[in-house]
C-alpha cells in the first residue's frame, strides 16, 4: 500500500466542486487520485478529494493555525 499523506477520507454524500486549473495541475490531480485507490483500493474522483486535500493542507499549515486562534490572518 503507498503511503500517501491524505487519510482515507469518510462516506459523504457528493458535493459538486466547479473550479478552473491548469492542465497540469489537473493531471496531477487525476494521479494522486490514482494513487488514493492504490492505498485504499476505493476510487475517488479528484474533485471529491480536492476538499479533504485543502483541509489537510490548512491544518498542516501551523503559522496559519497559530493566527487563525489568534483571531489574525497571518
Amino acid at each position: 500500500m503507498p503511503d500517501i499523506k491524505l487519510a482515507k477520507i469518510p462516506d459523504r454524500k457528493p458535493v459538486k466542486l466547479v473550479v478552473e486549473m491548469l492542465p497540469d495541475l489537473e493531471q496531477a490531480l487525476a494521479d494522486y487520485a490514482d494513487a488514493y485507490a492504490a492505498a485504499y483500493g476505493q476510487r475517488e474522483k479528484p474533485a471529491d478529494l480536492v476538499p479533504y486535500m485543502l483541509w489537510s493542507f490548512l491544518e498542516s499549515d501551523k503559522a496559519f493555525a497559530r493566527a487563525r486562534r489568534g483571531g489574525a490572518a497571518p
